[in-house]
């Protein structure tokens, strides 16, 4: 059993520098890509606070597909460009948004979420995942976070 406890005091930069320490300890010997992100969604969920959902979405046949999360049940697909997910998997940008009901298009399957962070997981220059936050508070994720997450996306891509 693993147990990745942050420390109280931690930065935020320090938090995502523990949470790619722990994330790379638990996949680097695992060639399951699903174990491998079910992991991960529980990592995401545990180091970081308050959210209310965190996982990812696989890319599959052209579109978005509901991979390993934690939180209430949710969209199992999203086409290209749809929604946060969508845009950040058409775009292979960041998408960190501080209020979910101002973004054009913005999916919502649970109505409690208030701000959102997806990061594309790039493999040879393709999305092939994206990390999906969600927060019930807004302006709950910054610059230092999508950072975070991009130095973590970077890291398990080989790995999903």
């Amino acid at each position: 059993m693993y147990d990745f406890t942050p420390a109280a005091d931690a930065t935020p930069a320090e938090l995502h520098a523990d949470l790619a320490q722990a994330a790379l300890a638990l996949i680097h010997d695992e060639p399951d890509p699903v174990a491998n992100m079910a992991n991960l969604a529980a990592l995401l969920w545990q180091m970081l606070p308050r959210l209310n959902w965190a996982g990812f979405y696989r890319m599959v046949d052209g579109g978005l597909v509901l991979g390993p999360f934690i939180g209430k049940p949710a969209c199992i697909r999203i086409a290209l460009g749809q929604g946060v997910c969508g845009t950040a998997a058409a775009r292979a940008e960041t998408q960190l948004v501080p209020d979910v009901h101002a973004f054009p298009g913005h999916i919502a399957c649970d109505a409690a979420s208030r701000s959102e962070l997806v990061v594309p997981v790039l493999r040879d220059g393709q999305v092939i995942a994206v990390i999906d936050l969600d927060s019930p508070e807004p302006a709950r994720f910054d610059p230092v976070d999508a950072a975070g997450i991009e130095a973590l996306a970077r890291i398990i891509a080989p790995h999903i």
